[in-house]
């Protein structure tokens, strides 16, 4: 196959870690199976890429790009537009780009908040004079300095443009991008808006044993060594795969660490985190409020437990909504329009 007469492939990373683009290099040796079916067209963290090159394209060109990471800033937000135009199928690839995962946990505060630690009140900052970072700056020379504007409100990639599949996962397995990438060269695509994976709980894929749960309290997992066989829940360690779809194998239940969510919520679940409170919720050994707070005070962190990667795409969005605009209640937030330019500041 001649290189002009391959579908092209980008893939993009917003704002995430770069796990996503090493679980793509975990293909190993599929790897050439990639470049053989497809023409890399962008690639930062492999290859160096110009925007201009994906301006340069026809809109539709891309025939799939692979999109990680969350919407934080204006850059994320203009390479989402670029590339939803120029892409025939976009793919939010792993949990930022579906969920928000630990980019969106900065909803619990807002930008005021974040550059006065950082700039200001973190320890060792050297900012005598209170200066924040500026989206241009003339420099003494005359040459202009500029940095894409950083949002209040982190959002994900469905929040910002329309979106094809979703691949979830911190990082997704390389075998679900193997798998995705198949369906794209052969032609099978799924129903669009469809989730590529599976539709179970992590406990579907946990080998341990299981009960009728009576949890009674907590553990961190300092606190006790548990039993390799049995459900971690059952031992007071909390775990996630009750409430989290099926994908990753049930990796950290098999090296004794509870499932922690990366891979979202199941079909129709609206607020994942909200379904992991009603799923634990059943299982408390409490009759009544108050012991049942008794329990939960054995939670240091309930927002981090249930929204450690879906606080971005949950219900409530964020904590609160400061700034030039004003406050909102949440539920504004969450029924916002599509990229309403207000919500980024």
């Amino acid at each position: 196959m001649s290189e002009t007469s391959k579908p092209k492939l980008a893939i993009y990373w917003a704002a995430s870690c770069g796990g996503c683009d090493i679980s793509i290099l975990a293909l190993h040796e599929k790897l050439l199976d990639v470049a053989a079916n497809f023409e890399i067209v962008l690639w930062p963290c492999v290859m160096d890429f110009k925007k201009s090159d994906i301006e340069a394209l026809a809109d539709g060109e891309i025939a799939v790009t692979l999109f990680n990471g969350a919407i934080r800033n204006d850059e994320n937000a203009e390479w989402a537009h670029l590339l939803r135009r120029k892409s025939q199928v976009l793919v939010a690839y792993g949990s930022c780009a579906i969920e928000g995962c630990a980019p969106g946990l900065a909803n619990f505060s807002d930008r005021s908040q974040m550059m006065r630690y950082i700039f200001h009140d973190a320890p060792g900052t050297d900012n005598p004079d209170g200066i924040d970072p500026q989206t241009e700056v003339v420099t003494e020379h005359g040459d202009t300095l500029t940095l894409p504007a950083f949002w209040n409100t982190v959002r994900t990639l469905n929040q910002v443009v329309e979106v094809d599949y979703y691949l979830p996962g911190c990082p997704p397995e390389a075998k679900w991008a193997e798998a995705a990438l198949d369906a794209i060269v052969a032609g099978k695509l799924p129903e669009k808006g469809a989730v590529i994976g599976l539709d179970v709980t992590v406990c579907d894929e946990c080998p341990r044993k299981r009960s009728e749960k009576k949890i009674s309290r907590f553990y961190r997992p300092y606190e006790i060594i548990p039993d390799p066989e049995i459900c971690l829940l059952d031992q007071g360690l909390f775990c996630a795969g009750i409430a989290t779809r099926a994908g990753c194998g049930a990796l950290c239940p098999l090296v004794n660490r509870g499932c922690e969510g990366c891979y979202g919520p199941n079909e129709g679940v609206i607020d994942g985190g909200a379904k992991l409170i009603a799923a634990l919720a059943s299982v408390l050994d409490a009759e009544t409020p108050e012991q049942m707070d008794v329990i939960l005070d054995t939670l240091p962190d309930p927002a981090g437990y249930f929204y450690r990667f879906s606080l971005a795409h949950s219900v409530l969005h964020r904590a609160h909504l400061t700034g030039k605009h004003g406050t909102r209640s949440v539920a504004v937030l969450a029924e916002a329009p599509r990229l309403d330019p207000k919500l980024k500041d």
